[in-house]
Protein backbone atom coordinates (compact mmCIF):
# COMPACT_ATOMS: atom_id res chain seq x y z
CA UNK A 1 0.00 0.00 0.00
CA UNK A 2 1.58 3.61 -1.07
CA UNK A 3 5.43 1.79 -1.12
CA UNK A 4 4.86 0.34 2.30
CA UNK A 5 4.68 -3.81 2.92
CA UNK A 6 4.66 -5.41 6.62
CA UNK A 7 2.86 -8.36 8.07
CA UNK A 8 0.52 -7.91 10.71
CA UNK A 9 0.83 -10.78 13.48
CA UNK A 10 -1.06 -11.80 16.79
CA UNK A 11 0.55 -12.50 19.96
CA UNK A 12 -1.38 -13.09 22.76
CA UNK A 13 0.68 -11.23 24.93
CA UNK A 14 1.49 -8.37 23.30
CA UNK A 15 -1.70 -8.89 21.02
CA UNK A 16 -1.38 -7.07 17.10
CA UNK A 17 2.25 -7.44 16.10
CA UNK A 18 3.57 -5.53 13.15
CA UNK A 19 6.61 -6.83 11.31
CA UNK A 20 9.36 -6.63 8.20
CA UNK A 21 8.17 -3.44 7.71
CA UNK A 22 9.99 -1.66 4.88
CA UNK A 23 9.13 1.23 2.36
CA UNK A 24 9.82 1.15 -1.75
CA UNK A 25 11.86 4.13 -2.44
CA UNK A 26 11.04 5.02 -6.16
CA UNK A 27 14.06 7.23 -6.38
CA UNK A 28 16.29 4.51 -5.24
CA UNK A 29 14.80 1.42 -7.20
CA UNK A 30 14.77 -0.72 -3.93
CA UNK A 31 12.56 -1.91 -1.41
CA UNK A 32 14.03 -0.16 1.96
CA UNK A 33 13.75 -1.78 5.60
CA UNK A 34 12.24 0.50 8.25
CA UNK A 35 11.18 -1.93 11.19
CA UNK A 36 11.91 -5.50 11.73
CA UNK A 37 9.46 -6.31 14.58
CA UNK A 38 7.38 -3.57 16.84
CA UNK A 39 4.69 -4.46 19.41
CA UNK A 40 3.23 -2.68 22.64
CA UNK A 41 5.15 -4.63 25.49
CA UNK A 42 3.57 -3.64 28.64
CA UNK A 43 0.68 -1.46 29.63
CA UNK A 44 1.47 -0.33 33.11
CA UNK A 45 -1.50 1.04 35.29
CA UNK A 46 -0.93 2.06 38.95
CA UNK A 47 -3.33 3.18 41.14
CA UNK A 48 -2.70 6.14 43.95
CA UNK A 49 -4.83 5.12 46.93
CA UNK A 50 -1.89 3.49 49.52
CA UNK A 51 -4.98 1.82 51.59
CA UNK A 52 -4.88 -1.54 52.52
CA UNK A 53 -7.75 -2.51 50.19
CA UNK A 54 -6.50 -0.70 47.14
CA UNK A 55 -2.41 -0.17 47.45
CA UNK A 56 -1.50 -3.67 45.67
CA UNK A 57 -4.11 -2.42 42.22
CA UNK A 58 -0.68 -1.29 39.89
CA UNK A 59 -1.83 -3.81 36.98
CA UNK A 60 -0.06 -4.89 34.15
CA UNK A 61 -1.97 -5.61 31.83
CA UNK A 62 0.39 -7.86 28.93
CA UNK A 63 2.52 -9.30 31.57
CA UNK A 64 -0.15 -10.17 33.92
CA UNK A 65 -3.27 -11.18 31.77
CA UNK A 66 -2.10 -10.95 28.15
CA UNK A 67 -3.28 -7.99 26.19
CA UNK A 68 -4.29 -10.62 22.92
CA UNK A 69 -6.35 -12.78 25.58
CA UNK A 70 -7.93 -9.84 26.10
CA UNK A 71 -8.89 -8.54 22.76
CA UNK A 72 -12.38 -9.28 21.80
CA UNK A 73 -13.95 -9.18 18.05
CA UNK A 74 -14.43 -5.97 16.54
CA UNK A 75 -17.62 -4.43 15.88
CA UNK A 76 -17.81 -3.40 11.94
CA UNK A 77 -18.71 -0.26 10.98
CA UNK A 78 -18.51 0.95 14.55
CA UNK A 79 -15.01 -0.09 15.82
CA UNK A 80 -13.80 0.40 11.82
CA UNK A 81 -15.40 1.83 9.40
CA UNK A 82 -16.93 0.60 6.35
CA UNK A 83 -13.98 0.09 4.21
CA UNK A 84 -11.64 -2.00 6.67
CA UNK A 85 -10.63 -5.61 6.17
CA UNK A 86 -10.67 -8.35 9.21
CA UNK A 87 -7.88 -10.59 10.52
CA UNK A 88 -8.47 -13.58 12.94
CA UNK A 89 -6.17 -13.78 15.63
CA UNK A 90 -4.69 -17.55 16.82
CA UNK A 91 -3.00 -18.76 20.24
CA UNK A 92 -2.29 -21.32 22.59
CA UNK A 93 -4.66 -22.02 24.55
CA UNK A 94 -3.99 -23.14 28.66
CA UNK A 95 -4.57 -26.81 27.39
CA UNK A 96 -1.97 -26.14 24.50
CA UNK A 97 -4.56 -26.26 22.06
CA UNK A 98 -5.27 -23.36 19.51
CA UNK A 99 -7.85 -20.77 20.05
CA UNK A 100 -9.06 -18.92 17.34
CA UNK A 101 -10.60 -15.43 17.76
CA UNK A 102 -12.41 -13.62 14.99
CA UNK A 103 -12.13 -10.09 13.90
CA UNK A 104 -9.10 -9.41 16.18
CA UNK A 105 -7.91 -6.93 13.94
CA UNK A 106 -9.21 -4.84 11.01
CA UNK A 107 -6.82 -2.30 8.57
CA UNK A 108 -8.33 0.37 6.68
CA UNK A 109 -7.49 3.00 4.40
CA UNK A 110 -8.47 6.13 6.43
CA UNK A 111 -9.20 9.64 4.40
CA UNK A 112 -9.55 12.30 7.05
CA UNK A 113 -9.01 15.79 4.96
CA UNK A 114 -5.79 16.46 6.08
CA UNK A 115 -3.37 17.46 3.84
CA UNK A 116 0.31 15.90 2.53
CA UNK A 117 1.80 19.17 1.45
CA UNK A 118 0.97 22.69 -0.20
CA UNK A 119 1.92 25.55 -1.27
CA UNK A 120 0.36 28.51 -2.30
CA UNK A 121 2.87 31.08 -4.50
CA UNK A 122 1.51 34.62 -4.40
CA UNK A 123 4.51 36.75 -5.75
CA UNK A 124 2.93 36.64 -9.29
CA UNK A 125 0.82 40.13 -9.91
CA UNK A 126 -1.97 38.67 -11.87
CA UNK A 127 -2.47 35.11 -10.30
CA UNK A 128 -2.44 32.98 -7.37
CA UNK A 129 -0.62 29.75 -7.80
CA UNK A 130 -1.47 26.94 -5.57
CA UNK A 131 -0.24 23.24 -5.37
CA UNK A 132 -1.41 21.20 -2.60
CA UNK A 133 -1.53 17.14 -2.24
CA UNK A 134 -3.92 15.36 0.23
CA UNK A 135 -3.11 12.82 3.02
CA UNK A 136 -4.23 9.57 3.56
CA UNK A 137 -3.11 6.46 6.11
CA UNK A 138 -3.20 3.01 6.08
CA UNK A 139 -4.51 2.15 9.68
CA UNK A 140 -4.12 -1.61 11.35
CA UNK A 141 -6.11 -1.77 14.48
CA UNK A 142 -7.26 -3.47 17.72
CA UNK A 143 -8.61 -2.91 20.86
CA UNK A 144 -7.81 -4.77 23.88
CA UNK A 145 -10.66 -4.37 26.67
CA UNK A 146 -8.68 -5.28 29.58
CA UNK A 147 -10.79 -5.05 32.79
CA UNK A 148 -12.33 -1.73 33.17
CA UNK A 149 -10.25 0.05 30.51
CA UNK A 150 -10.97 -0.60 26.41
CA UNK A 151 -7.38 0.70 24.81
CA UNK A 152 -7.15 1.23 20.98
CA UNK A 153 -4.23 0.80 19.04
CA UNK A 154 -3.65 1.96 15.88
CA UNK A 155 -0.84 1.84 13.90
CA UNK A 156 -0.77 4.23 11.08
CA UNK A 157 1.48 3.76 8.04
CA UNK A 158 1.55 7.39 5.85
CA UNK A 159 2.49 7.60 2.35
CA UNK A 160 5.57 9.98 3.39
CA UNK A 161 7.57 7.11 4.77
CA UNK A 162 6.37 7.73 8.68
CA UNK A 163 5.05 5.24 11.26
CA UNK A 164 2.36 6.55 13.77
CA UNK A 165 1.91 5.47 17.08
CA UNK A 166 -1.69 5.99 18.71
CA UNK A 167 -2.74 4.48 21.41
CA UNK A 168 -6.55 5.90 22.95
CA UNK A 169 -8.25 5.07 25.98
CA UNK A 170 -11.74 4.52 27.12
CA UNK A 171 -14.18 2.21 28.99
CA UNK A 172 -15.40 2.14 32.82
CA UNK A 173 -13.01 3.83 35.31
CA UNK A 174 -12.09 2.40 38.50
CA UNK A 175 -13.69 3.59 41.59
CA UNK A 176 -14.57 3.28 45.36
CA UNK A 177 -17.15 3.73 47.77
CA UNK A 178 -17.14 6.80 50.25
CA UNK A 179 -19.37 8.49 52.06
CA UNK A 180 -18.93 11.99 50.62
CA UNK A 181 -22.06 13.48 48.97
CA UNK A 182 -20.25 16.33 48.02
CA UNK A 183 -16.65 17.83 47.37
CA UNK A 184 -17.28 20.50 50.25
CA UNK A 185 -17.38 17.43 52.83
CA UNK A 186 -13.45 16.45 51.39
CA UNK A 187 -11.14 17.60 54.07
CA UNK A 188 -8.04 15.65 53.58
CA UNK A 189 -6.85 13.73 50.40
CA UNK A 190 -9.48 11.66 49.08
CA UNK A 191 -7.18 10.30 46.56
CA UNK A 192 -9.58 10.85 43.88
CA UNK A 193 -12.57 12.89 42.41
CA UNK A 194 -15.67 12.90 43.95
CA UNK A 195 -17.63 11.76 40.58
CA UNK A 196 -20.73 11.02 41.80
CA UNK A 197 -22.84 10.42 45.58
CA UNK A 198 -20.72 7.82 47.42
CA UNK A 199 -18.54 7.19 44.53
CA UNK A 200 -14.79 8.28 44.11
CA UNK A 201 -12.82 7.76 40.51
CA UNK A 202 -9.05 6.96 42.12
CA UNK A 203 -6.07 8.83 40.67
CA UNK A 204 -3.81 6.52 38.56
CA UNK A 205 -1.37 6.63 35.61
CA UNK A 206 -1.18 5.08 32.31
CA UNK A 207 2.10 3.94 30.91
CA UNK A 208 1.77 2.16 27.39
CA UNK A 209 5.23 0.90 26.13
CA UNK A 210 6.21 0.15 22.38
CA UNK A 211 9.04 -1.99 21.43
CA UNK A 212 10.58 -1.13 18.05
CA UNK A 213 13.20 -3.13 16.66
CA UNK A 214 14.15 -0.17 13.97
CA UNK A 215 16.37 -1.63 11.39
CA UNK A 216 16.20 1.46 9.28
CA UNK A 217 18.16 0.87 5.94
CA UNK A 218 20.31 -1.74 7.51
CA UNK A 219 20.64 -3.98 10.67
CA UNK A 220 23.61 -1.70 12.54
CA UNK A 221 21.93 1.71 13.42
CA UNK A 222 23.23 4.38 16.02
CA UNK A 223 20.78 6.66 18.88
CA UNK A 224 21.73 10.11 17.96
CA UNK A 225 20.63 13.26 19.96
CA UNK A 226 20.53 16.58 18.30
CA UNK A 227 20.42 18.41 21.44
CA UNK A 228 19.00 22.91 20.77
CA UNK A 229 21.55 25.05 22.24
CA UNK A 230 21.65 28.56 23.16
CA UNK A 231 24.22 30.44 21.90
CA UNK A 232 25.21 34.09 22.90
CA UNK A 233 26.09 35.95 19.19
CA UNK A 234 29.61 37.25 19.32
CA UNK A 235 29.31 39.01 16.12
CA UNK A 236 29.42 42.84 16.67
CA UNK A 237 28.10 43.46 13.18
CA UNK A 238 24.46 42.12 13.61
CA UNK A 239 22.21 43.31 16.36
CA UNK A 240 20.90 39.70 17.17
CA UNK A 241 22.20 38.48 20.52
CA UNK A 242 21.47 35.02 20.63
CA UNK A 243 20.60 31.92 18.52
CA UNK A 244 20.45 28.73 18.87
CA UNK A 245 22.11 25.89 16.89
CA UNK A 246 22.10 21.86 16.92
CA UNK A 247 25.02 19.92 19.95
CA UNK A 248 24.80 16.36 17.89
CA UNK A 249 25.50 13.84 20.44
CA UNK A 250 25.68 9.81 19.57
CA UNK A 251 24.95 7.80 22.53
CA UNK A 252 27.85 4.68 23.07
CA UNK A 253 25.47 3.15 25.84
CA UNK A 254 22.31 2.72 26.85
CA UNK A 255 23.12 5.15 29.88
CA UNK A 256 23.70 8.44 26.81
CA UNK A 257 20.31 6.58 25.58
CA UNK A 258 17.91 7.83 28.81
CA UNK A 259 15.62 10.01 27.66
CA UNK A 260 12.79 12.29 29.44
CA UNK A 261 11.40 13.80 26.46
CA UNK A 262 9.56 16.76 28.84
CA UNK A 263 13.38 17.89 29.97
CA UNK A 264 15.94 17.46 26.60
CA UNK A 265 15.22 20.23 23.82
CA UNK A 266 16.18 17.71 21.27
CA UNK A 267 15.76 15.70 18.12
CA UNK A 268 15.98 11.87 19.03
CA UNK A 269 17.19 9.64 15.62
CA UNK A 270 17.86 6.08 15.26
CA UNK A 271 20.34 6.69 12.18
CA UNK A 272 22.45 4.41 9.91
CA UNK A 273 25.90 5.59 10.17
CA UNK A 274 27.09 3.15 7.21
CA UNK A 275 24.63 4.87 4.69
CA UNK A 276 24.70 8.15 3.66
CA UNK A 277 22.65 10.36 1.01
CA UNK A 278 23.88 12.30 -1.62
CA UNK A 279 24.65 15.31 0.32
CA UNK A 280 26.56 13.19 3.24
CA UNK A 281 23.46 13.01 5.85
CA UNK A 282 23.47 9.64 7.75
CA UNK A 283 19.72 8.22 6.77
CA UNK A 284 17.32 7.86 9.90
CA UNK A 285 14.64 8.28 10.79
CA UNK A 286 13.29 10.68 13.53
CA UNK A 287 11.08 10.31 17.13
CA UNK A 288 8.50 12.87 17.12
CA UNK A 289 6.65 12.91 19.97
CA UNK A 290 3.21 13.88 20.37
CA UNK A 291 0.64 13.98 23.37
CA UNK A 292 0.93 11.97 26.52
CA UNK A 293 4.23 12.22 28.10
CA UNK A 294 3.81 11.74 31.83
CA UNK A 295 6.72 9.88 33.63
CA UNK A 296 6.69 8.31 36.76
CA UNK A 297 6.73 10.10 40.07
CA UNK A 298 6.64 7.41 42.60
CA UNK A 299 9.58 7.15 45.29
CA UNK A 300 12.38 4.48 43.93
CA UNK A 301 12.00 2.40 46.67
CA UNK A 302 7.72 2.05 45.89
CA UNK A 303 6.46 -1.26 44.79
CA UNK A 304 5.12 -0.58 41.82
CA UNK A 305 7.87 1.69 41.30
CA UNK A 306 10.19 -1.32 41.38
CA UNK A 307 8.56 -3.31 39.50
CA UNK A 308 8.60 -0.98 36.38
CA UNK A 309 11.31 1.39 36.96
CA UNK A 310 11.53 2.43 33.24
CA UNK A 311 8.52 4.27 33.59
CA UNK A 312 10.59 7.16 34.79
CA UNK A 313 11.82 7.90 31.30
CA UNK A 314 9.89 7.98 27.63
CA UNK A 315 12.80 6.77 25.61
CA UNK A 316 15.61 3.69 25.86
CA UNK A 317 17.50 2.02 23.66
CA UNK A 318 19.13 -1.42 24.15
CA UNK A 319 20.87 -3.83 21.99
CA UNK A 320 18.76 -6.28 20.20
CA UNK A 321 18.98 -9.42 22.42
CA UNK A 322 16.35 -11.92 21.84
CA UNK A 323 14.69 -12.57 25.67
CA UNK A 324 14.66 -9.01 26.33
CA UNK A 325 11.19 -8.01 24.62
CA UNK A 326 9.25 -7.28 27.78
CA UNK A 327 9.32 -3.88 29.44
CA UNK A 328 8.25 -5.80 32.84
CA UNK A 329 10.26 -8.59 32.53
CA UNK A 330 9.59 -12.39 31.26
CA UNK A 331 7.52 -13.53 34.80
CA UNK A 332 5.45 -10.20 35.36
CA UNK A 333 2.79 -11.61 37.28
CA UNK A 334 4.19 -11.11 41.03
CA UNK A 335 7.69 -9.70 40.11
CA UNK A 336 9.60 -7.86 42.31
CA UNK A 337 11.65 -5.61 39.89
CA UNK A 338 14.70 -8.11 39.35
CA UNK A 339 14.17 -8.24 35.70
CA UNK A 340 13.13 -6.08 32.70
CA UNK A 341 13.99 -3.13 30.58
CA UNK A 342 15.72 -1.15 33.76
CA UNK A 343 17.84 -3.89 34.80
CA UNK A 344 18.91 -4.80 31.07
CA UNK A 345 19.65 -1.44 30.54
CA UNK A 346 21.86 -0.74 33.54
CA UNK A 347 24.86 -3.48 32.29
CA UNK A 348 24.86 -0.08 29.87
CA UNK A 349 26.23 -2.22 27.24
CA UNK A 350 27.47 -0.30 23.85
CA UNK A 351 25.03 0.69 21.24
CA UNK A 352 26.78 2.66 18.90
CA UNK A 353 26.55 1.06 15.18
CA UNK A 354 24.78 -1.99 16.65
CA UNK A 355 21.59 -4.07 16.44
CA UNK A 356 19.39 -1.78 18.87
CA UNK A 357 15.80 -1.38 19.57
CA UNK A 358 14.00 1.75 20.94
CA UNK A 359 11.74 1.46 23.82
CA UNK A 360 9.00 4.43 24.13
CA UNK A 361 6.60 4.83 26.58
CA UNK A 362 3.50 7.07 26.37
CA UNK A 363 2.09 8.64 29.73
CA UNK A 364 -1.02 9.67 31.09
CA UNK A 365 -1.21 10.77 34.59
CA UNK A 366 -5.35 10.62 34.96
CA UNK A 367 -7.05 12.59 37.20
CA UNK A 368 -10.77 11.80 36.75
CA UNK A 369 -13.27 14.21 36.36
CA UNK A 370 -17.07 13.98 36.23
CA UNK A 371 -17.21 13.97 32.13
CA UNK A 372 -15.34 10.19 32.75
CA UNK A 373 -18.25 9.00 34.73
CA UNK A 374 -19.60 6.45 34.21
CA UNK A 375 -17.97 5.65 30.45
CA UNK A 376 -14.92 7.82 29.46
CA UNK A 377 -14.89 9.65 26.36
CA UNK A 378 -11.71 8.54 24.00
CA UNK A 379 -8.50 10.19 25.34
CA UNK A 380 -5.50 9.47 23.01
CA UNK A 381 -1.77 10.04 23.29
CA UNK A 382 0.86 9.43 19.89
CA UNK A 383 4.34 9.12 19.15
CA UNK A 384 5.88 8.96 15.42
CA UNK A 385 8.65 7.69 13.60
CA UNK A 386 9.46 9.81 10.62
CA UNK A 387 12.13 9.81 8.02
CA UNK A 388 14.89 12.05 8.37
CA UNK A 389 17.36 12.42 5.25
CA UNK A 390 16.11 8.30 4.63
CA UNK A 391 15.43 10.06 1.26
CA UNK A 392 16.80 12.05 -1.08
CA UNK A 393 13.75 14.53 -1.06
CA UNK A 394 10.29 14.50 -0.73
CA UNK A 395 8.99 11.27 -1.66
CA UNK A 396 5.73 12.58 -2.56
CA UNK A 397 6.91 15.01 -5.11
CA UNK A 398 6.29 12.73 -7.46
CA UNK A 399 3.15 11.06 -6.80
CA UNK A 400 0.46 12.04 -9.36
CA UNK A 401 -1.54 15.08 -9.49
CA UNK A 402 -4.80 15.15 -8.15
CA UNK A 403 -7.55 15.43 -10.76
CA UNK A 404 -8.18 19.60 -11.13
CA UNK A 405 -11.37 20.86 -10.33
CA UNK A 406 -10.88 24.20 -11.93
CA UNK A 407 -8.91 26.27 -13.33
CA UNK A 408 -9.75 30.17 -13.14
CA UNK A 409 -7.80 32.80 -14.32
CA UNK A 410 -6.56 34.09 -10.72
CA UNK A 411 -6.35 30.49 -8.78
CA UNK A 412 -5.27 26.96 -9.98
CA UNK A 413 -6.44 24.22 -7.10
CA UNK A 414 -6.07 20.76 -7.09
CA UNK A 415 -8.58 18.18 -5.18
CA UNK A 416 -8.19 15.24 -3.80
CA UNK A 417 -10.01 12.82 -5.78
CA UNK A 418 -7.98 10.33 -7.47
CA UNK A 419 -4.98 10.84 -5.25
CA UNK A 420 -4.24 7.64 -3.77
CA UNK A 421 -5.06 4.65 -5.90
Amino acid sequence: WANWEFHVGFDMRAGIVISLASIHDAEAGARRRVLYRGFVSEIFVPYMDPAEEWYDRTFMDAGEYGLGVTTFPLQPGADCPANAAYLDGYYAGQDGKPVENKNMMCVFERYAGDIAWRHTEAGFADRLITETRPDASLVARMVVSSGNYDYILDWEFKPSGSIKFVVSMTGLLEVKGTDYTHADQIKQDAHGTLLAENTIGVYHDHYVTYYLDLDVDGTNNSFVKNVITTKRNTNTNTPRKSYWTVRREVAETEADAQVDVNVAAANLLIVNPNKKTRMGNEVGYRVAVGGATAASVLDDDDYPQRRASYSKKQVWVTPYKRDEKWATGLYADQSTGDDGLAVWSGRNRGIRNEDIVLWYTVGIHHIPCQDDFPIMPKVSGWFEVRPTNFFEQNPLLKTKLPRRESDLPTSVNCSCAGYFS
